[in-house]
Order: C-alpha cells, then sequence, then structure tokens
C-alpha cells in the first residue's frame, strides 16, 4: 500500500521530500496549504469561499485566485480521503499544525485504520541556534525542521488509535463552532484570542521615529503568543492600522523591504 505524507504549508513539505529522498523513498508529500489559527471557521469543511474570502481580505495580491485555490484544496483533500494510502500526518507543537492533524482526524474519522502521525516538539529541534528556541512558549511547526532532522524521524510514524482520532475529530468540531478570530495551542488546549492582541503588540512598538516595519514585525512573530504568526498576518495588520490612523506606514505596503513604521500623532484636544 503506498504512503501520502501530509503537512502544514509548503516549506514543511520541501524539507520532508528532501528528507524522503534522502532515505532513497519516493513517497508522496502533500502540503495542506492554511493558517488554521487564524481567521474564521465556521463552514471551513462545506465551503471554499469561507477561507478564500479571508485570505483575499490578507493579501496584497489583487490578481490572485483565492477561490480557485481552496476549492483545489477541497479536491485534495477529497482525493485524500477516497484513496487507498496510509496516510501521515506530521505535526510540531503549534495551533496551525495541531489544527491540521484535528481536521485531517475528522476527514478520516470513518476511515481511520489507514491514518497515522509523527509527532515533532521543541526537544527534536537539534539546531541550538534556531529562533524557535529562544522563545518560551515552546511553540514548533514541521517547518522548522531541517531534512536531515525529519529523516531521522521517518520511523516514527505511528497509527493513531481510534479512541484519538474520534477525540481530534471533535475538537475540530468545537474548534470550527467556536470561530474565533485567532487561535492558541496551550497545554494540549485551544483558546480563541482577536487579531487585537496582534494590533496591541504593533501599536506598542510604534515610537516617534520610523523604523523598519520588518523590525516590529519580528517582535510580535517572536512575542509569547502560543501563536505562531506569519509576516503576512503581521503586515495585514499594519496596513488595517494605518488605515484606522493608529500607526503611520510609508513606502510599500505590500511588502518589507521598503517599508517604515511610526506612531500616529495624538490628535488634537478641542479648543
Amino acid at each position: 500500500m503506498s504512503t501520502i505524507h501530509l503537512t502544514n504549508g509548503d516549506v514543511a513539505a520541501e524539507s520532508l521530500r528532501t528528507a524522503l529522498a534522502q532515505a532513497g523513498r519516493d513517497d508522496r508529500v502533500e502540503p495542506l496549504r492554511d493558517d488554521l489559527a487564524v481567521g474564521p471557521l465556521c463552514g471551513v469543511d462545506d465551503a471554499p469561499h469561507v477561507r478564500a474570502d479571508f485570505w483575499a481580505r490578507v493579501s496584497a495580491d489583487r490578481q490572485r485566485d483565492f477561490v480557485r485555490e481552496f476549492r483545489e484544496q477541497a479536491g485534495v483533500l477529497d482525493g485524500l480521503a477516497g484513496s487507498t494510502a496510509n496516510l501521515v500526518v506530521w505535526h510540531g507543537e503549534s495551533a496551525s499544525d495541531q489544527l491540521m492533524l484535528r481536521r485531517v482526524c475528522y476527514l478520516m474519522r470513518n476511515d481511520p485504520q489507514r491514518l497515522n502521525e509523527v509527532r515533532l516538539s521543541i526537544a527534536d529541534l537539534t539546531d541550538p541556534q534556531a529562533w524557535a528556541h529562544t522563545r518560551s512558549d515552546r511553540a514548533t511547526s514541521v517547518g522548522m525542521f531541517a531534512p536531515d532532522v525529519l529523516q531521522t524521524h521517518l520511523p516514527d510514524a505511528a497509527p493513531i488509535s481510534v479512541l484519538r482520532i474520534s477525540r481530534l475529530a471533535l475538537e475540530w468540531q468545537e474548534v470550527k463552532q467556536a470561530n474565533g478570530e485567532t487561535r492558541r495551542w496551550r497545554d494540549n488546549t485551544f483558546t480563541n484570542s482577536s487579531f487585537a492582541e496582534l494590533d496591541a503588540l504593533i501599536v506598542e512598538c510604534a515610537t516617534d521615529d520610523w523604523q523598519p516595519a520588518a523590525r516590529v514585525a519580528a517582535y510580535v512573530m517572536a512575542a509569547e503568543q502560543w501563536l505562531l504568526v506569519s509576516d503576512s498576518i503581521v503586515l495585514w495588520r499594519m496596513r488595517e492600522l494605518a488605515a484606522l490612523r493608529r500607526i503611520l506606514l510609508r513606502g510599500d505596503a505590500t511588502e518589507w523591504r521598503s517599508l517604515e513604521l511610526r506612531g500616529a500623532p495624538a490628535p488634537c484636544s478641542p479648543q
């Protein structure tokens, strides 16, 4: 029986493909391209526009067809459910990776015998210089691990018990129903949060002087949030804050190279 490996995103998928090639294996790797830790989830398994509409708001690329992309993703998920291959879900200790695991468990809840997993954590991140080691929340994703490390974990793929699959599938249903703006993963539990918390970190960094927006983004992305926030989300929130005049931006607000940020001047008091 063939094997399909599932990862959260393309970075993790490329690293895993390299690891498999180094091991002399030609297993298929399928990336699931959606950061489920951010944006609405209610209805996500029923209609592609739920997530497509959200990422269209986040993205500055007006030519990108998110509805088509998410329809294709739905087709991939349907194909996985209808295949006969063994599935191996690779996941780290991050909200997005853990949500992907639960979504796949929900997808496979009626065919659980094909579902396996490889669990990774900060203890497996052997590079002492990796920035994840500086995070007090110890959040990790599979994309952080080098191919050589992933190769050593290929033998770790193990079946997920039917009872655990049922529990994780139920948790996916609960998270979808809660439908927060952001989701944190702490102590094996999801909690909802809001974009306002990310906004507060950005505003906190905005001084009276212009500074590289990428510097502020790095601070926000490294903050203890129990959420691995992406640079695309931070850039979107900066544009939203600028539109509300809570911060000022100058340069190209669609990319980091020239973009600078400063605090907005306080409004004048009425005389």
